[in-house]
């Protein structure tokens, strides 16, 4: 991922072995990642159970807040892909007891479709 994207908020997918690796302290027994995606020094994470947003925090990052969303309290989700003018993506998730969206920038590379797939797979249930 370049700076220019990452200052821009854009993010980029990470390899969910990858992830599951260094996020195995916090993930549960049978908790499996389905999709990563990581902004400078922010990530989400897309596991078969929750949504976690993770926020590297202050100069050195080794402050880091883990902030877990079980799927049950997504309420509804947008997925807007890149266009012909607009080269980045859009993702919206609102949360039950919020009124803002949590909202995601991508790079038009990312596969939106997938990331869909994988937020209604795990919504619906």
């Amino acid at each position: 991922m370049g700076l220019f994207d990452g200052l821009m908020g854009n993010a980029q997918e990470v390899d969910p072995a990858q992830a599951q690796k260094e996020l195995a302290p916090i993930l549960a027994d049978d908790e499996r990642i389905e999709k990563a995606y990581k902004v400078l020094r922010d990530a989400f994470v897309f596991t078969n159970k929750r949504l976690i947003l993770i926020d590297k925090q202050g100069l050195t990052g080794r402050k880091t807040e883990y902030r877990s969303i079980p799927y049950r309290s997504i309420t509804q989700f947008s997925v807007e892909t890149a266009g012909f003018f607009d080269a980045d993506a859009e993702l919206k998730i609102w949360v039950s007891g919020q009124a803002e969206p949590i909202t995601k920038e991508f790079k038009g590379s990312t596969n939106m479709h997938a990331l869909q797939k994988t937020l209604a797979t795990y919504v619906a249930k």
